[in-house]
């Protein structure tokens, strides 16, 4: 029989936790132990941190995954907090354990180096970067805790990577788009499919819902309204589906009953991943990014002869128009343009039936 547990720690599955009133206030947390001995490590370290913190006024440490915890907990409200989370989550694996009195440019370098090497443009980096810096700022400014102390003492000033000349885009043709998708894994072919013929960003395919979907029952189709809080512009989204975009939904139908696109049967965070990085090197396309699907549908969309007001519906920008409440009149329009752009043999024709329906 094992030794008895000092007093305010208790076993919950394999995993000790504690149940104590310290310095007067209750504290109820996972010790992450699964051994006696290092559980009562870790709450004799409480304690004195407890003890330092009002006996000599010295801060207990933080982790930045705790801030950033504490970040999104009290901004859920904010139009931006989902772009936030998807940010946070690319650097908890980077900083996440580190003591937010250790963090400064130099602990992020690591991190920026692995953004550059996938492909991340400085804009881009740099929107992680102000994360870490608004985190930092409220915690050496705003939050105070139980002991009337700042999270940290001072916020280290963390410089952004310089503005380079704006990338030019680089819309597609039919070859480069024939090679780049052939090399793609099936998923990501079919995503990159979707997107440049609907003119959709990465961030709203790859949240793309089912419960999003409206059936238009009069016209035998479907569009899709994304949510504003998904849409860059902050208004919501309406999606047409011409003849390819619907046939790629369609094959998606009965393989998630969230998300319209998933792979091993969870959802896509990224199209611009390692398998696309991949993929559009060997094909010797390494200018081509996932936005480019978006200025590819736009160009062709103009070719096409579609006026300039249809253009900015379809691609999704703000036009000043309430998009999502269409007559059938206007949305039958809508549809015959983007069907416009279905050419180059209806596009290899539908990836080769959607790579037999070989998606995961």
């Amino acid at each position: 029989m094992g030794r008895k547990a000092t007093p305010g720690l208790y076993k919950r599955g394999e995993t000790w936790h504690i149940d104590k009133h310290i310095g007067g206030r209750r504290v109820r947390q996972s010790t992450g132990a699964t051994h006696l001995d290092e559980a009562e490590r870790f709450l004799a370290h409480l304690s004195e941190q407890d003890r330092q913190a009002q006996v000599y006024g010295v801060r207990p440490s933080r982790t930045f995954e705790q801030a950033a915890a504490k970040y999104v907990l009290e901004n859920h409200h904010k139009r931006s907090i989902d772009s936030d989370i998807s940010r946070l989550k690319q650097l908890l694996p980077w900083i996440g354990q580190v003591t937010l009195d250790r963090i400064h440019r130099g602990t992020l370098e690591p991190w920026v180096e692995h953004r550059r090497q996938e492909g991340a443009a400085n804009a881009t980096i740099n929107h992680g970067l102000k994360v870490v810096r608004r985190i930092l700022n409220l915690a050496s400014g705003e939050w105070v805790d139980e002991y009337g102390l700042t999270w940290v003492y001072g916020a280290p000033k963390i410089r952004l990577l310089p503005m380079l000349p704006k990338r030019q885009p680089y819309p597609l043709g039919w070859e480069e788009q024939d090679r780049l998708f052939q090399t793609l894994p099936a998923h990501l072919a079919q995503m990159a499919l979707f997107a440049v013929n609907t003119g959709c960003r990465d961030g709203e395919i790859c949240n793309l819902r089912w419960d999003w979907e409206v059936k238009v029952p009069e016209m035998d189709t479907s569009v899709f309204i994304v949510p504003e809080n998904f849409v860059k512009n902050g208004e919501e989204r309406l999606v047409v589906l011409n003849r390819i975009a619907e046939s790629v939904v369609n094959n998606r139908r009965g393989q998630s009953t969230d998300w319209v696109f998933t792979y091993r049967d969870k959802p896509i965070t990224r199209m611009l991943n390692s398998a696309w990085l991949r993929a559009r090197s060997s094909v010797d396309l390494k200018q081509v990014r996932v936005h480019d699907l978006k200025h590819t549908f736009g160009r062709r969309l103009r070719a096409a002869g579609v006026s300039f007001e249809d253009r900015q519906d379809l691609l999704g920008h703000r036009s000043g128009r309430i998009t999502t409440h269409y007559s059938a009149a206007e949305l039958s329009r809508l549809i015959e343009a983007a069907n416009s752009v279905c050419n180059r043999g209806e596009q290899r024709p539908q990836l080769v039936v959607l790579r037999r329906n070989s998606f995961g």
